[in-house]
């Protein structure tokens, strides 16, 4: 990225062309005007050939770079396939960035907004499902996640992606607290790593579980009230400020899938308040160690409102109409 100095970062943040690394910015991928913290800034760019378009971030202000691009390299290895890992870092001395392919997708809170509230149930549903296939995967790799709030979660057409991975840990080290730190937001940051503590794969559930009722509600720390009745018991659970009583990743998955009961409220185990029957068979996993299709089934047509969809398409309108600014030379003809 071009140094302060000479206006690249001006230029990359309001979206007019400026570079960050080999890539120039075509727009910002979130809204500015969103109250609900980003861990990093996220662009959408393009090579200056114009063959490749991708999703940039780069760390915000006053972030350590070195924990920055250490976790954006280790999510490189992340599987399943609603993750988002990193295919491209910035070299060695350079400033720090990292790219993906770019998809036309939106970040969840923008998508609060265009829908004008809370999603609908299967579309929560259907979001829990994914996002929780993408962190068993990842805690099978022995990876916990760390970063998962509203605005690291993208909607695309075929589904989520979950981004952001290690933001808890890029923000700060172990044995400091992390509480009102920039870009964590506070409802999905779990009361252990707030604390200081270090990231572990039950802190997942609770972000997991604010996330949900972010998406259900517009707000990550709900009253119990307020959550969709069907969804109360297993976000709630998920909830819980002690890690031991928080359900264990196969079974919120197996609350959120279509496989338990059929869309009915699913019982989670621990839970208080739980009415429902027992749960089905425990999670099973495929060949390849990935939960054997529960989020594929639920992200069928319809899962996401039309009006979202209308909203990606524009985006994919727009990035492909847009066009690079000319070079210096040439706009001196």
């Amino acid at each position: 990225m071009e140094a302060p100095g000479a206006g690249g970062e001006d230029r990359a943040r309001a979206g007019d062309g400026g570079l960050i690394g080999p890539y120039v910015v075509l727009r910002p991928l979130d809204d500015e005007r969103s109250k609900v913290p980003v861990p990093e800034r996220r662009f959408i760019g393009r090579s200056a050939d114009g063959g490749r378009t991708v999703l940039i971030a780069v760390p915000l202000p006053g972030a350590d770079p070195g924990r920055y691009l250490a976790e954006a390299e280790a999510s490189r290895y992340l599987l399943g396939p609603w993750s988002a890992p990193a295919a491209e870092l910035a070299a060695p001395g350079d400033a720090p960035w990292h790219a993906r392919p770019y998809l036309p997708a939106i970040p969840l809170p923008t998508a609060l907004a265009l829908y004008g509230g809370p999603l609908p149930e299967r579309t929560v549903r259907a979001l829990g499902a994914a996002l929780m296939e993408t962190l068993i995967i990842g805690h099978g790799q022995g990876l916990a996640h760390a970063g998962v709030s509203p605005a690291a979660v993208l909607l695309a057409a075929d589904g989520p992606r979950l981004t952001c991975f290690g933001a808890v840990r890029a923000a700060a080290g172990d044995g400091t607290p992390r509480s009102g730190l920039p870009g964590l937001e506070s409802g999905s940051l779990p009361p252990e790593q707030a604390a200081g503590g270090r990231p572990q794969p039950m802190g997942d559930v609770y972000a997991l579980g604010a996330t949900l009722a972010y998406a259900a509600t517009g707000y990550t720390v709900p009253e119990r009230e307020e959550l969709p009745a069907a969804l109360r018991t297993v976000i709630t659970g998920c909830l819980s400020r002690d890690p031991a009583a928080r359900p264990r990743p196969a079974e919120v998955l197996d609350a959120l899938s279509p496989l338990a009961g059929d869309g009915a409220r699913a019982a989670v185990p621990g839970a208080a308040g739980d009415a429902a029957g027992p749960l089905p068979p425990a999670t099973v996993l495929d060949a390849a160690g990935s939960p054997a299709g529960r989020a594929a089934a639920a992200l069928g047509p319809g899962w996401l409102p039309g009006r979202l969809i209308a909203a990606l398409a524009r985006q994919s309108a727009d990035v492909l109409a847009a066009t690079l600014p000319l070079p210096p030379a040439a706009r001196q003809d």
